[in-house]
């Protein structure tokens, strides 16, 4: 799983290590951190790209992310389309918790889903929340969900 940063430097380690190290580099200058974790996908033509980001917030100091995409040529609806997102913020999010427990860093998880029912992302809305909430995470859909909707859409798009 290639993982790169938002400047196009590519991560030529676990993923797991870099995080690791992004956290103790940002730990000794003080900083206090959150992650948030998300997903955004666009379709373009005959492939569906996916983009999951896990965003470093720096209390009062902004952030940083990295980035991880990946195409798929499945035909999908938009109600599996928004949960393949899910499960793909859940995938990162459940591999980083024994590294975030660690280093007491708190994580949220991030979905491009609409509150407003009269999106046609929303039809997906009360399934992605039971299941982000069952594995215990924190959930977050639209609009506070910017890893997703912002960070992970402008790699998308």
């Amino acid at each position: 799983m290639a993982w790169r940063k938002f400047n196009g430097e590519i991560i030529h380690f676990p993923i797991l290590e870099e995080v690791e190290k992004a956290i103790e580099r940002e730990s000794a200058l003080g900083y206090k951190l959150k992650v948030c974790v998300g997903t955004d996908s666009q379709v373009k033509a005959e492939a569906t790209d996916f983009a999951t980001v896990i965003v470093f917030l720096r209390e009062h100091h902004g952030g940083f992310m990295y980035i991880h995409q990946e195409k798929s040529t499945k035909k999908m609806g938009i109600r599996e389309r928004m949960l393949s997102e899910v499960q793909k913020s859940i995938d990162i999010a459940y591999a980083l918790c024994p590294l975030l427990d660690l280093y007491e860093v708190d994580m949220e998880v991030h979905a491009d889903i609409n509150t407003n029912p009269h999106f046609k992302s929303n039809i997906a809305l009360h399934e992605a929340m039971g299941y982000i909430l069952s594995m215990g995470f924190v959930f977050k859909a639209k609009p506070e969900a910017f890893a997703s909707s912002n960070c992970a859409n402008k790699i998308v798009q």
